[in-house]
């Protein structure tokens, strides 16, 4: 089977308010954490507590994700004013 090459160039990634999406994002899971919290009794009585653990978790990665992405926009900064196409990595 002979492998699939484009027709043309992808176009370039739509950039948003990343950081603020980010941010948006861990705060909601953390207010549903919260928000379960006092009905932690219930939930362990039916055997639901992973649903407050997910949230914690969604935070606790939300964190990990603000700390990632406010970093990438620092270095698409840095690179913009150096006057550079340079797209950053990962490890950036």
């Amino acid at each position: 089977m002979a492998k699939w090459t484009p027709k043309h160039e992808a176009p370039e990634p739509l950039e948003g308010p990343v950081v603020a999406t980010i941010t948006g994002g861990t705060i909601l899971w953390f207010v549903l954490f919260l928000a379960q919290l006092p009905f932690y009794g219930w939930f362990d009585d039916h055997g639901h507590t992973w649903w407050l653990w997910t949230c914690l978790a969604g935070a606790g990665l939300g964190l990990i994700g603000i700390w990632y992405v406010r970093g990438r926009d620092a270095a698409l900064k840095r690179a913009a004013a150096a006057g550079t196409d340079h797209k950053p990595t990962a490890a950036e």
